[in-house]
């Protein structure tokens, strides 16, 4: 029961204090209670804590839509706000479907997409279609739309994929360079602008999920910079308010914006909204964790943690108890190997590690690091003492005892 927090610790009701070793499940970025995002709250709740923006808006809104403008890779210049992952996904989604239905003739053919197997991109029916992890996603299959799944980082085969699906493709939609939720599965250098490449050869849109990667975690502010490549649509949400609040954003090409012009009575209308779309105090808190990025050079100074990081990982993938370490940047997944399901060994490392002072959470036996972006050096290694600790102490539990010599 956690009742406080301050930089990368938390705080439970027992007076105990744990590292969080996953930015609170991958959002919090500049660390608990920073003082400049807490001022920015505080100053925002004292004029209008919400107001719609079906048919008004506020100032937050806007000059965060044109930060976000700024940031991201060239050509997205239209922000369309939410307020988790799932639904910028399913936003991108039926932005794209959409726009290929008004653009007429052949195009209306382009109903289906494509996702990368092992994908995840939410737990919305539409975000749910386009995933590809069957632990999470086969119980609804009934609910889903038809797609088409390619496998993750082999460009040859979404090519043919593409090939054999072309006139009915709206969209390709990938988490670049890491699939989180695969178990921080990456992908080879280049494969991405191939991606990019494929998409344009084919005249398919490009959905980028960064939701996960963005905001720093793989070492540049988004995933997409490593590989200079720009999607039709960008998904973000998590790191956006800073870990604060909830708030998604969904960026869009001026191309694809255009594709909803017309007339009233054409109803070219992207008919789609949220209660608590652009939240004011959540978009404050997005325009001071962008301050907080600037200020405190948040990029520059999160590559010697990268390298120190990854360092560290190099020694722990060497243990007997590890199969193999991967990741990007400040995304780590440390794959213990194949084990009985019944013993949870991901699940029994977390409860090691939170007896030792570090919260840290599995894929199945996978276990992620994923810090804030500003622990300090020391806080990183006493992170990465614990979870070796942890997993030795979980391994040798589910060891089976060595029989006892007949005297």
């Amino acid at each position: 029961m956690i009742e406080a927090a301050a930089g990368s610790h938390l705080v439970a009701t027992d007076g105990r204090r744990y590292i969080d070793g996953v930015s609170s499940l991958w959002c919090t970025v500049h660390g608990h209670s920073h003082p400049e995002i807490d001022a920015a709250v505080t100053a925002q709740l004292e004029k209008v804590a919400h107001t719609t923006m079906l048919g008004l808006s506020h100032p937050g809104s806007a000059e965060l839509a044109g930060r976000l403008a700024e940031l991201a890779p060239p050509g997205l210049s239209r922000v369309f706000y939410s307020e988790s992952g799932s639904t910028a996904v399913e936003i991108a989604l039926k932005m794209a479907f959409q726009f290929q239905q008004q653009r007429g003739g052949q195009h209306r053919r382009r109903t289906s997409f494509v996702h990368l197997r092992d994908s995840y991109h939410g737990d919305t029916i539409g975000s749910v279609a386009v995933g590809g992890i069957e632990l999470f996603h086969s119980t609804y299959r009934p609910l889903l739309f038809q797609t088409h799944a390619a496998e993750p980082g082999d460009a040859a085969d979404l090519e043919r994929v593409l090939a054999c699906h072309e006139e009915e493709i709206a969209a390709v939609i990938v988490e670049p360079l890491v699939q989180g939720a695969a178990g921080m599965l990456t992908h080879p250098p280049g494969y991405l602008r191939q991606v990019r490449e494929l998409c344009d050869r084919f005249g398919v849109l490009l959905i980028c999920d960064e939701v996960a990667t963005g905001f720093g975690r793989t070492g540049k502010m988004f995933a997409c910079e490593h590989e200079d490549i720009a999607p039709d649509l960008l998904c973000l949400a998590k790191g956006l308010t800073g870990g604060y609040l909830p708030l998604a954003a969904t960026l869009a090409t001026e191309r694809i914006y255009e594709g909803f012009l017309g007339a009233p009575e054409e109803y070219r209308t992207f008919f789609h909204g949220h209660t608590y779309t652009g939240n004011p105090l959540a978009c404050a808190a997005a325009v001071a964790s962008l301050d907080v990025f600037e200020r405190e050079r948040t990029i520059e100074r999160l590559q010697p943690k990268i390298a120190l990081l990854r360092e560290i990982l190099a020694e722990i993938e060497a243990m007997p108890e590890v199969a193999e370490v991967r990741g990007r940047g400040f995304m780590a997944g440390i794959d213990l190997g194949e084990h009985d399901p019944a013993l949870r060994m991901g699940h029994q490392v977390t409860l090691e590690a939170r007896e030792r002072g570090a919260i840290i959470r599995p894929l199945s036996d996978v276990v992620v690091l994923m810090p804030p972006l500003s622990i300090s050096e020391s806080d990183l290694k006493r992170l990465l003492e614990i979870t070796r600790e942890s997993i030795e102490a979980a391994c040798a539990a589910a060891a089976p005892a060595p029989l006892a010599q007949a005297a």
